[in-house]
This record gives structure tokens, C-alpha cells and sequence, in this order.
């Protein structure tokens, strides 16, 4: 069975347009929604026994948070300042613990990404603004590319067992890179399931499309092979609301096309009790980091802040307009 779940068919106006639950990725922790809101249409749902980021991808939205035991009790509600695109600004976010009831609600056309991650106890709901997100540069040269490390071990701590970045690779450029693991295999055995959830510009640089594309890589060695994981060996194209699974293996690189600007929404949880993103290279391309070394950083980055677009861009599509 391929990790690769290609997108199909056209947005809905209202509802799911991704779902990636355990029992479809054949694993124990890790789970996405993506979802898109109708102006002034509610959309409720239950974490049940997983705890949730809700991460605006397109559009403000307004989160009320209720426990699953009490629903008609509120327990927060937040307002978050969205984006016009994951293309052109950091964004505001939430944090919703599980046996929780969650409204989203906005005032126009909402894209809404929900990573999820199973886990034993309830903590608090809580805001946390765009400016408060580290934007950092990884790589250099043609392997340039932004992070935003808004919910990962030392910046969020307020999470059990979810870790969650977003990456953006400018066109031409090389991202996860280079290929890493974090899974039960030697030398390094921190185990994290991850899913890859890409959004990919179209020509305007801005707006998300199908019609833009890049590559992702994903495959497994002898290590693997001892440690009794199955094999994986795929090269695919991804488009726009593709998704990724990583159950194991090195994974890498992920590439932008020419002209077409790559997003990607890492969410990742595994079995440790501590929450981490530790990763061994393969060691067949662990050198190029020192390569780096002296490289001048791809001026195009950081393309976002939480002020906006670097370069001034604006998407061309409007609040009446879906995505290609």
C-alpha cells in the first residue's frame, strides 16, 4: 500500500476535505483533519481520546472549546487571526486538550487544519498568537527553506504527545534535507509516526493550486530491514492537500518545482513519554550539513513573519473564490 493519499475531487463548500485517522495510516498515534468553513457556518467536532492544534491555513476563525462532558459549558473561546494563504503570514493558533467539544465558526471562507495525536490526560485549552512563533532558517544555498517551530519541545510545552512544524521551500529549493529517521531502528531509536500535509502555490507564488507540483521521498536500509520494519522505497509528485504517511524509514528530500513554492504541515507523536523531534541522518548524506558551512542562506527566506508576506506578494483569489 502506498504512503502517498493524493487529493481527489473539488473542496467542498462546507466540510472535510482531508481525514487521516489511525485505522487508515495502520498505526497507533497520529491523525489529521483538514477542514473548510462556509461563512457564517458552525462546524463542530469531538477530539475524543486525542488532543488537537486548530491551525488556520486560509481565513480567521473563532474556536469555542467545551468539555465532552459538559458541552453545553464553555470552556474557551478564542479568536484567531488567520491568513489569506499558508504562503503569507505566520498565523495565530490553538491548542484543545481531548473529550473536548470544539465549534469553529468564521465569517468567510475558512481553511482550517486540525493535527491530532492520541493521549491520556486532558490539559486546558490555550491561545497562542502568531508573534509568539519562532521563524527560523534551515539549510542553506538550494536547501534554504523557513520554519515556523510553533508547536514543538521547548517552544510549546503545553501538549502531551503532539509535535507539529510548518515548512515552506521556495521553487527550486530542497527541504528535509538531508534524509532523516526518527524511527525504531538503529543507532538512534526515537520513534515518531508523521504525516506530511502539503499545500503547493500556483503561478502567483501566493495562491494555492493544483496545478503547481513537487516530490517527496521516503525509503528504508538494512537497519531498517534488522529492526524487522517493512520495506518502503517511493519517490512521488504531490500537489496541492496531498498527504504523506511516514510510518518509518528516512525521509527526504521533499522538492519544490521550479516556479511553484512548496508548504508543507509536519505532525508528528509516537510512544516516548517525553515529546521530541530527535532524528539520525542517513549516513550516507549526513556530510552535507557541514557543507553548509560558508553557504550563503537563499535570499528569498524567510518568505513569511507574522507581519506578512517578506516580499509584499497578496494572494489573487478573494473570499469568493475555491482553489484550483
Amino acid at each position: 500500500m502506498s504512503i502517498h493519499r493524493p487529493f481527489t475531487g473539488s473542496p467542498p463548500a462546507h466540510g472535510e476535505l482531508v481525514s487521516v485517522t489511525p485505522g487508515d495510516a495502520g498505526w497507533e498515534w497520529t491523525s489529521l483533519r483538514v477542514l473548510r468553513l462556509a461563512p457564517g457556518r458552525p462546524l463542530t467536532l469531538a477530539t475524543e481520546d486525542s488532543e488537537v492544534f486548530v491551525l488556520p491555513l486560509r481565513g480567521s476563525v473563532t474556536v469555542t472549546v467545551s468539555p465532552g462532558a459538559d458541552p453545553a459549558s464553555t470552556e474557551a473561546k478564542f479568536a484567531l487571526d488567520g491568513r489569506a494563504s499558508v504562503f503569507t503570514a505566520v498565523t495565530d493558533f490553538a491548542y484543545v486538550g481531548r473529550d473536548s467539544v470544539v465549534v469553529l465558526e468564521s465569517d468567510g471562507i475558512s481553511e482550517v487544519a486540525v493535527p491530532a495525536a492520541r493521549c491520556s490526560q486532558r490539559l486546558e485549552a490555550r491561545y497562542a498568537p502568531a508573534a509568539a512563533v519562532p521563524v527560523d532558517i534551515r539549510g542553506a544555498g538550494p536547501a534554504s527553506r523557513q520554519v515556523n517551530n510553533f508547536a514543538v519541545p521547548g517552544v510549546w510545552d503545553h501538549a502531551e504527545k503532539l509535535v507539529c512544524v510548518e515548512l515552506i521551500t521556495p521553487p527550486g529549493n530542497w527541504s528535509s534535507y538531508p534524509p532523516h529517521k526518527h524511527d525504531a531502528s538503529a543507532p538512534c531509536e526515537v520513534v515518531n509516526e508523521e504525516i506530511y500535509y502539503y499545500r503547493i502555490s500556483g503561478p502567483d507564488q501566493v495562491t494555492p493550486a493544483r496545478s503547481g507540483s513537487g516530490f517527496h521521498r521516503t525509503y528504508t536500509g538494512p537497519e531498517h530491514e534488522a529492526a524487522g520494519l517493512a520495506a518502503i522505497d517511493e519517490t512521488v509528485e504531490v500537489r496541492d492537500h496531498d498527504v504523506v504517511l511516514v510510518p518509518h524509514g528516512y525521509h527526504g528530500p521533499c522538492i519544490a518545482a521550479p516556479g511553484y513554492p512548496m508548504y508543507y504541515l509536519n505532525v508528528m507523536a509516537g510512544p516516548a513519554d517525553a515529546r521530541a523531534m530527535a532524528f539520525c541522518d542517513d549516513p550516507a548524506h549526513a556530510w552535507l550539513r557541514d557543507s553548509w558551512d560558508g553557504q550563503p542562506i537563499d535570499p528569498r527566506c524567510p518568505v513569511t513573519s507574522a507581519d506578512g508576506r517578506v516580499d509584499g506578494l497578496v494572494p489573487s483569489y478573494d473570499d469568493d473564490t475555491e482553489d484550483a
